[in-house]
């Protein structure tokens, strides 16, 4: 009998077992490597953070012990770390809810163990006390009195909200017009687009401000409103036109097919493919109009207009060499509103994708 060549021999049959075994090391090494360098970029960053809180809730009118803030960070720092990391593990929701809960809890237990002797309320007392700012300054400025952080905070709520409904709604009809129709000059207007964002809002200042002079806009929170959302709108339309195009154009045939009118077929099923654009891009306007100093400093004067950002640029430097647990206060307070809205959108602003823009 013959033998079988040996090129017509049957080829080893593979380990799978092995084969799965390490691939499940390499992903494991891998994952463990990124998540490495996340903390290691992370804390750094969250640093700050952890000192601005710990000082609003431990610093007295004669300052605050580095071994309190050391003692605050080694306890917030691994809580945060802990609960990112199990958070990237765990898929279901309220499995996440859980954790949160246990690791909040076990933080503000072990903080209490650490720096609970030093931990008051006293430095948020300007929340309720309207004078405190200028009790803890002693003194008068040619600034005069300090209007009231509720003030201050309402002024800011204000322009944000107005400014990010100005803009989402102007650069989600512009954006869907600039991806549905077609028109002379559409490649120099979204050109022109890109142009207006590249460059740096601080070379404008002048003639913005000689601007809302000769209107009579200025020193009115109307005033900054539009200058913001001005600002905004450019690259806010050219992101809202990539969500648009990502939309496919017979989803909305078939909806005029069925007797709907292009306005219907807009609201009714387009709006809703491109929702999460909407949201990310009102989520980036809200924190903008929120955080906004340049121009605020530039154009309102009267204390009656401050927003939160002039607030604690003038409680910095008139109270920080006297009491700078209440500057840390003021800051935590800031910080606030931007923080519930990351947390309240952040599954959102994940899936955020500028889809296949085109020109």
């Amino acid at each position: 009998m013959a033998a079988i060549p040996h090129s017509a021999a049957p080829s080893a049959t593979p380990d799978w077992g092995a084969l799965a075994r390490r691939g499940r090391r390499r992903r494991l090494v891998s994952r463990s490597l990124l998540l490495a360098f996340l903390t290691a970029v992370s804390v750094p960053i969250l640093l700050p953070y952890f000192w601005m809180f710990t000082i609003s809730v431990s610093a007295k009118t004669g300052g605050v012990e580095s071994a309190v803030l050391w003692r605050s960070v080694a306890v917030l720092v691994p809580a945060v770390v802990v609960w990112g990391l199990l958070r990237l593990l765990l898929e279901e929701r309220r499995q996440r809810i859980l954790l949160a809960l246990a690791v909040a809890s076990a933080a503000a237990v072990a903080l209490w163990i650490a720096i609970g002797d030093e931990l008051h309320t006293a430095n948020y007392r300007f929340l309720w006390n309207p004078d405190l700012v200028e009790e803890i300054r002693g003194r008068a400025t040619a600034r005069g009195q300090f209007p009231w952080v509720w003030d201050a905070f309402a002024n800011s709520l204000l322009l944000a909200t107005v400014q990010t409904v100005l803009v989402l709604t102007v650069s989600t009809l512009a954006g869907y017009y600039l991806s549905r129709f077609r028109f002379p000059g559409r490649a120099g207007f979204l050109q022109g687009l890109l142009v207006l964002h590249a460059f740096p809002a601080m070379t404008l200042v002048i003639p913005i401000f000689l601007l809302m002079y000769w209107s009579g806009l200025l020193d009115t929170l109307t005033g900054v409103i539009l200058v913001i959302a001005t600002l905004e709108l450019p690259f806010s339309i050219f992101v809202m036109k990539g969500f648009f195009d990502a939309v496919p154009w017979d989803i909305e045939m078939s909806a005029m097919t069925d007797g709907a009118t292009r306005r219907q077929a807009f609201v009714r099923v387009v709006l809703p493919q491109v929702k999460v654009g909407m949201l990310a891009v009102g989520v980036f306007a809200f924190i903008k109009g929120w955080e906004e100093y340049v121009f605020v400093r530039t154009l309102l004067f009267e204390k009656s207009n401050w927003v939160m950002s002039l607030y604690i640029f003038y409680v910095s430097e008139d109270i920080m060499g006297v009491d700078y647990g209440i500057v840390a206060a003021v800051a935590v307070f800031y910080i606030i509103p931007s923080l519930l809205l990351y947390l309240f959108c952040q599954r959102f602003l994940v899936q955020m994708t500028l889809g296949g823009i085109k020109g």
